[in-house]
């Protein structure tokens, strides 16, 4: 009886212990949140000790700080962010999805438009600038450059402070659809935001601002080109091992200069099960800007669409690329031209013969002679 006494007075012993010490690690650690509270303040003290609990946490912030009125958040002024692509993303696809519904907040519907530059960055931008001019809160501007290319416009430009935070680019590759969804999703944070048109730094404006505004929001439908022939530079181009996700059949291509509408922005934005497909297996020569959305969009939004482009671009010359107007070019004939169509469109189910509002690939020594015809030809 004794030694078995003896015994649990031992195991006692060590559970007691063992409480002690529990306790004065529990003291310890208060005593450090304490410290830390008191020598940094609640907010520092209480992320730091997040950061310390759980290490793999990212915290993202706009850069310049302000920004929490509720004005900022359903229209954020500051476009440079430290966000990344996948948090972009995220916060992107939690936005409205439609331009219907209430909101708590008077919502007067814009136009984002959203330019893919190169490292002329824009050199149009004196022609741009006159077509918004007078039309400030219908519209709002995007510009995705080069990293390290700066805009360099003067503050009372409506470019001025709207880049994104950009990645390089190459030519046919993926990163180029990479940098059409970036752009998108920043355009999406706008909440007043309800038309998306992508645009180069070589396009120009055929029609007036209040022309392309309410061609634009007066749509049923999106505009990206959709087509299919049996030529090398389409279906020469598919990849069985996109398989059974898309197959031959529902394979399309179409112009990479694209609108979209508010919901069909969201949708390509949220798209996880078919962009991937493309990333693996649409290279080297397969150009996904001019196979993705053209292909999403027949697959899941067809009645939705128009299946045709509002941007105007001249192929009759043959080659990869499209033909450049230089200043020699550009004479009020060439623009009337592209204002007006030879072969008719349709347009909420009518026919009409004005098919385009912008129009590439203007050199930038032609910006002189556009300026000169903008108010008499384009009336802007």
């Amino acid at each position: 009886m004794a030694d078995e006494f003896k015994i649990v007075l031992t195991r006692k012993e060590r559970f007691l212990y063992l409480t002690k010490a529990v306790v004065f690690l529990v003291i310890f650690a208060l005593g450090v949140v304490a410290g830390l509270w008191t020598a940094t303040g609640p907010r520092r003290c209480c992320s730091t000790y997040t950061n310390i609990l759980f290490p793999s946490t990212t915290v993202y912030r706009y850069r310049g700080g302000g920004g929490g009125s509720f004005s900022e958040f359903v229209a954020p002024t500051r476009l440079m962010h430290d966000m990344t692509d996948e948090q972009l993303f995220w916060r992107a696809t939690m936005a409205p999805a439609s331009s219907g519904g209430a909101y708590p907040f008077q919502r007067v519907p814009k136009v984002a438009f959203m330019f893919l530059a190169g490292r002329g960055v824009l050199p149009l931008a004196p022609l741009w600038e006159r077509f918004f001019r007078g039309h400030e809160g219908l519209f709002s501007i995007y510009v995705h450059a080069p990293p390290g290319m700066v805009l360099n416009v003067s503050d009372d430009s409506p470019f001025y402070g709207r880049q994104i935070p950009s990645q390089e680019t190459s030519w046919g590759s993926i990163t180029l659809m990479d940098a059409e969804k970036r752009l998108l999703a920043n355009a999406l944070l706008d909440f007043s935001n309800d038309r998306f048109v992508l645009l180069s730094e070589s396009c120009i404006p055929v029609q007036s601002f209040p022309v392309a505004y309410g061609y634009l929001t007066g749509s049923r439908h999106s505009f990206v080109e959709v087509y299919y022939h049996k030529g090398k530079t389409c279906r020469g181009r598919y990849s069985r091992r996109m398989e059974p996700d898309i197959t031959l059949p529902q394979w399309r291509k179409g112009s990479q200069w694209f609108e979209l509408r508010r919901d069909l922005a969201v949708a390509s934005l949220t798209d996880a099960r078919y962009y991937p497909l493309f990333r693996r297996h649409c290279r080297p020569s397969c150009y996904p800007d001019e196979h993705y959305l053209p292909t999403f969009v027949a697959m899941l939004h067809g009645a939705d669409n128009s299946n045709r482009t509002v941007t105007y671009v001249d192929w009759s010359r043959g080659g990869a690329h499209p033909a450049t107007y230089t200043a020699g070019d550009v004479t009020p004939e060439l623009i009337l031209s592209i204002r007006r169509s030879e072969v008719p469109c349709m347009y909420n189910s009518r026919p009409t013969t004005a098919c385009f509002l912008f129009a590439r690939k203007f050199s930038a020594d032609a910006l002189e002679p556009l300026l000169n015809i903008s108010s008499t030809v384009m009336q802007y």
